[in-house]
């Protein structure tokens, strides 16, 4: 008898293995930071998904008695994410932010971003009027997952969704097809503006690799699964954020403006750029994960 038939024959109810899958999760120290923030809501949501019931409707089905074969697989469903620390959007192949569900797998990083939170607002007040917004460019896109967003928020705009990992783009390209937007937005394989078509925007956003090194050496297990390409940006984790800001001038309308997320590395980025005056963008995080910066700025740049 393996070890898992054995646990098998003790469980009965989703409530079984909701309580076990905590326990487990707690003992082996997960890291939680791929949507849900602590272990019952990441047990919660496996044991739902893996169910294939209403992913915000548990207790009408806590003590439902589950097949042998359910619970067979909600205990490797469990083990995984105990054992390989697997991001729980890996296992599940889905991943959300607010409203809207994206396909992820191991080809991008999970969707997270403080951007996202700004989007639906149409970025306001930072841009006056989002019926004039027509063209959008979105850096290092990975799932593609902000580009659709945008795609709903301004929906006059067309939207060029750049990365420069084909594997990623791939994955972009089953959720702007999930969402039918394959006419308003553009895949583009690039180094971020190298081979861009010579045309400006009205925004500009980017959540692109601004890990630093150090902290790259200390990332849980659960960001090792992710490709490091879309996480790691240099000593100071501004290579990229380096490269965004000075090409963002000549592709910028003169009214245009961009964000860029650089999550925990603000002391990092100001001291990248001494001189140059971020609007700090407030989210859910503070007001030191997204800055902004305007196409006048970026001209007077000296």
């Amino acid at each position: 008898m393996t070890a898992i038939t054995a646990i098998n024959q003790i469980f009965s109810t989703p409530r079984d293995l909701l309580r076990y899958a905590v326990t487990r999760f707690n003992t082996a120290e997960l890291f939680f930071g791929h949507g849900n923030s602590n272990a019952l809501d990441e047990a919660a949501y496996l044991i739902l998904h893996t169910l294939k019931l209403p992913l915000e409707t548990l207790d009408p089905f806590l003590d439902a008695r589950l097949l042998p074969e359910e619970i067979n697989l909600l205990l490797k469903v469990i083990e995984r994410r105990a054992a390989e620390r697997i991001p729980a959007a890996y296992l599940t192949h889905e991943a959300w932010l607010g409203s809207y569900r994206f396909y992820v797998d191991e080809r991008v990083i999970v969707p997270r971003s403080f951007i996202a939170e700004l989007i639906p607002d149409q970025c306001s007040p930072w841009i006056s009027d989002a019926s004039k917004v027509r063209n959008v460019l979105d850096l290092c896109t990975g799932s593609g997952c902000l580009p659709i967003m945008l795609a709903d928020a301004f929906p006059d705009a067309y939207i060029d969704a750049v990365d420069i990992s084909s594997d990623a783009l791939a994955v972009a390209r089953r959720n702007v097809d999930d969402y039918a937007l394959q006419e308003r937005i553009t895949l583009i394989e690039s180094d971020l503006y190298a081979t861009l078509p010579a045309k400006k925007y009205d925004l500009i956003i980017s959540n692109p690799p601004y890990v630093n090194s150090d902290s790259m050496r200390k990332l849980p297990p659960e960001y090792v699964c992710e490709p490091q390409i879309a996480l790691a940006g240099g000593t100071d984790g501004m290579d990229l954020v380096r490269k965004i800001i000075a090409g963002a001038a000549s592709r910028l309308n003169k009214n245009g403006v961009l964000m860029v997320e650089i999550g925990n590395e603000r002391t990092h980025a100001e001291a990248a750029f001494p001189h140059m005056e971020f609007t700090w963008l407030t989210t859910s995080a503070g007001d030191d994960m997204v800055f902004l910066i305007t196409a006048e700025q970026l001209r007077n740049i000296k």
